[in-house]
């Protein structure tokens, strides 16, 4: 896994990926939930629910996460799905 924090993450398909990735990066950088929390923003339960890969956590706040930790969010279309340019 520490060969990832290297590079890209790749695909993440499920809440529970995302939380995972965003607990191995504030894990790399040595950071607590509390201090993540406050640097967010967000509350430290926010942070741990959004770890353990809550399917209800507010997007925003994940994204504000993210931005703390030097992490950010590319959206592109999977293969094989048509644009409507393409249709």
């Amino acid at each position: 896994m520490s060969e990832l924090l290297s590079h890209s993450y790749g695909k993440v398909v499920s809440v529970k990926e995302l939380g995972q990735i965003i607990r191995m990066k504030r894990n790399s950088l040595g950071l607590t939930l509390e201090h993540v929390s406050g640097m967010a923003g967000i509350g430290p339960r926010f942070l741990s629910e959004l770890e353990r890969g809550k399917e209800t956590i507010e997007f925003g706040k994940a994204l504000q996460v993210m931005n703390c930790l030097g992490l950010e969010l590319s959206i592109k279309p999977r293969g094989g799905v048509k644009n409507r340019s393409q249709e």
